[in-house]
């Protein structure tokens, strides 16, 4: 690929992808280790589905008045790292409503801006290949990740998977941070 803002924006997302894709089907386990009640699993999910639609109502508002889009981008960044080095320490079905509340935000604040800085830097006549670039990159660090996951919480446990989220992200962060502001 010779496109060079598409290049940084696929690298720094999929490092974030793939932090997220750690977690994947494991969540419902995790919750579980707190509260048998399966209900609850679906509460929580619900909370973050919730918070992402009226956080991204809110964004959809403000965004495009934001000159430098990424700022946005890295603050979902931010954002997602927080609650998650958070759920190491939550203990229990409210904390993790707060956490999925506050994953809602970090959701609404990063994927429309990714969306938007992706649809901004797309080459005339290689829109399909480009955004199969992304599949391509999307769904092959989301396998990796799920699987890699399950091994990290199988050998490690659930707070070293969190603990190594939430520095992916910060790196996903840092990693569109240091890039000139001309790029993206």
């Amino acid at each position: 690929m010779h496109n060079k803002p598409l290049k940084a924006l696929f690298v720094f997302n999929g490092i974030f992808v793939f932090a997220g894709s750690l977690l994947g089907p494991l969540y419902a386990l995790y919750i579980g280790t707190f509260d048998k009640n399966v209900l609850s699993v679906s509460i929580t999910w619900a909370a973050f589905l919730v918070a992402t639609f009226v956080f991204t109502l809110i964004i959809s508002k403000v965004g495009d008045k934001i000159k430098e889009k990424e700022y946005l981008l890295m603050a979902g960044f931010l954002v997602r790292a927080i609650a998650w080095f958070m759920f190491i320490f939550a203990g229990n079905v409210f904390h993790f409503i707060f956490l999925q509340i506050l994953l809602g935000l970090g959701e609404a604040l990063g994927t429309p801006t990714f969306a938007a800085i992706f649809a901004e830097h797309l080459d005339g006549g290689k829109h399909i290949e480009e955004y199969a670039d992304w599949k391509l990159i999307l769904n092959g660090t989301t396998a990796v990740g799920t699987i890699l996951g399950g091994l990290v919480v199988t050998t490690l446990g659930f707070s070293w998977l969190f603990a190594m989220m939430g520095m992916l992200a910060v790196v996903s962060f840092f990693g569109v941070l240091i890039q000139p502001r001309k790029l993206l």
